[in-house]
């Protein structure tokens, strides 16, 4: 697997605070960035999971390719997000970098060794990987019990709580927000022109990726079942 390194020679980061752990000792760790394209692949489903990571920059998709060839996203990784902490030595997706993307790289190992010595970092980790399996908990009911409409309105709130702003600026394609709905293409563009008609969100931009939620507590309403914190 090949990565770009990122051409800029400023010191890099290598304390755990600045990979989004806090540590009781401030623990110093190995820490690399790396730039990646959009669409490079960072790492490959069944690959050796070596490196943890974290989103500094851009947008990444996690995915697996299913048997018949449909591609299902399992969660989408933005800013200060952290991936690719497994519970086996293989990776179980694929991720790829949605926009041009700078990541932070620690080594799996070095992460486990300062985990064992730090009962702070030790909670990080278990507090990252209970929320890793509520999303996949909540992913799971929204693929199988939501309507459409349903489906699209638990996304948006999850992508405005993620990102916190007045507008949402959204790095990945409605192809990208079909396959982790379960929906095809057509479907999210009805969805979401459904709610538009609705008052609910205004398209800001040609693309469609720059969207204002108008009524928050009636988007909310479109999704009964929810809203689902995936």
């Amino acid at each position: 697997m090949f990565v770009r390194i990122t051409t800029d020679r400023r010191p890099q980061p290598n304390a755990l605070g600045e990979f989004g752990l806090t540590s009781a000792f401030n623990r110093i760790v190995g820490l690399s960035e790396f730039t990646y394209r959009k669409g490079t692949e960072i790492f490959g489903e069944k690959e050796p999971a070596v490196y943890v990571y974290q989103v500094k920059h851009g947008a990444v998709r996690s995915y697996k390719l299913l048997s018949d060839g449909r591609r299902q996203i399992g969660a989408f990784h933005l800013v200060g997000d952290i991936f690719g902490l497994e519970n086996g030595d293989k990776h179980r997706f694929t991720a790829e970098a949605l926009v041009e993307t700078v990541a932070r790289l620690i080594k799996r190992e070095s992460l486990q060794l300062v985990a064992a010595r730090d009962a702070v970092v030790s909670r990080n980790l278990l507090s990252m990987i209970t929320r890793n399996l509520e999303h996949a908990e909540n992913h799971m009911l929204l693929l199988g019990r939501k309507t459409a409409v349903e489906r699209v309105a638990a996304f948006l709130l999850e992508m405005d709580c993620r990102t916190g702003a007045d507008k949402m600026s959204l790095p990945m394609t409605r192809l990208d927000i079909a396959d982790y709905l379960g929906l095809t293409f057509e479907t999210v563009s009805r969805a979401l022109s459904h709610l538009r008609k609705a008052g609910v969100l205004t398209f800001l931009d040609h693309d469609q990726r720059e969207i204002k939620l108008n009524d928050r507590r009636r988007l909310a309403d479109f999704d009964p079942q929810g809203p689902a914190q995936l």
